[in-house]
């Protein structure tokens, strides 16, 4: 029997896999981190999520998993269905305030960990076709100097392709895992069943495994994120239509403007120059100022 499975990117598949089972975090996160050297996830605790303000018109787009590992060290990962102008924003105020909320009052700075951002984005936002977006505080005048207690990993699942870049291998599986698997799944590449996470990831996506109530909160997942995608595009549209409109017309001023300019400068009448530009007395006699 052929298996079915459901798309990993949906909140309630993305938090079942790795909001429910730390090792299949873990797996995942020692793959696509720039961790210093030596310095893997050995364990992980899960914690509670904190309030963080939502984004306009966005509220079911994201789900994120929080936790900490056995260095003390903190990982906030979001699954980002949508990209909006706020996201960034966002994501570093959820990133500094895990961070700022370390600490107890009157204890000593040296005990604040690091934390990292970790967004997983089904969407694009840059214009060039990098896929991995890695930031963190450096000096100006020495890209060699940073203050990595603050990390924002950010990656774009549209621009990755496994065929164009060279990683490690289990990196290049858990992001085929995530862009590739979905609803249309009929087979899977022997490939990502090599490596034991991957696999156990993948039997939580099939369909059998959920129940009646889960698979429909699923198709309404997806149901109100086609509404958000379809929201944004007409808002995009009409956004797109109105910044045209506006530019033509700020052209067509300025260029009048300058016409006034050069009537005036030749010496024409200003009540003339009003005639033949449209201009009113006043606009005239501001541009001869």
């Amino acid at each position: 029997m052929i298996s079915r499975y459901l798309d990993p990117k949906s909140d309630l598949v993305f938090k079942k896999i790795f909001g429910q089972h730390p090792d299949l975090l873990k797996s995942f996160l020692n793959a696509i981190l720039p961790l210093p050297h030596n310095c893997v996830i050995e364990s992980l605790t899960y914690l509670q999520p904190e309030h963080v303000p939502d984004l306009p018109a966005f509220k079911n787009s994201i789900v994120d998993v929080r936790c900490k590992d056995n260095h003390g060290r903190y990982f906030i990962v979001e699954m980002q269905l949508q990209w909006t102008s706020d996201f960034m924003k966002r994501m570093l105020f959820n990133t500094a305030t895990t961070y700022a909320r370390q600490l107890k009052k009157g204890e000593d700075y040296k005990f604040l960990s690091p934390v990292y951002g970790v967004a997983l984005l089904d969407a694009t936002f840059s214009k060039d076709q990098e896929w991995f977006h890695h930031y963190q505080m450096t000096n100006v005048n020495d890209g060699s100097k940073s203050l990595e207690d603050i990390q924002l990993v950010l990656i774009e699942l549209p621009n990755f392709k496994p065929t164009s870049i060279t990683a490690k291998k289990v990196t290049v599986l858990w992001l085929r895992f995530l862009k590739e698997i979905n609803e249309k799944t009929v087979t899977v590449d022997p490939s990502l069943l090599e490596v034991d996470s991957i696999k156990e990831a993948l039997s939580l996506l099939e369909v059998s495994s959920y129940s009646e109530a889960e698979l429909l909160a699923y198709d309404k997942s997806w149901d109100a994120v086609s509404s958000e995608r379809t929201l944004l595009g007409g808002r995009y549209k009409e956004g797109k239509a109105e910044g045209e409109a506006k530019g033509r017309a700020e052209g067509k001023a300025e260029g009048l403007n300058e016409v006034a300019i050069k009537m005036h400068h030749s010496g024409i009448p200003m009540t003339q120059i009003c005639q033949l530009t449209g201009l009113t007395l006043n606009q005239v006699e501001n541009l001869a100022l």
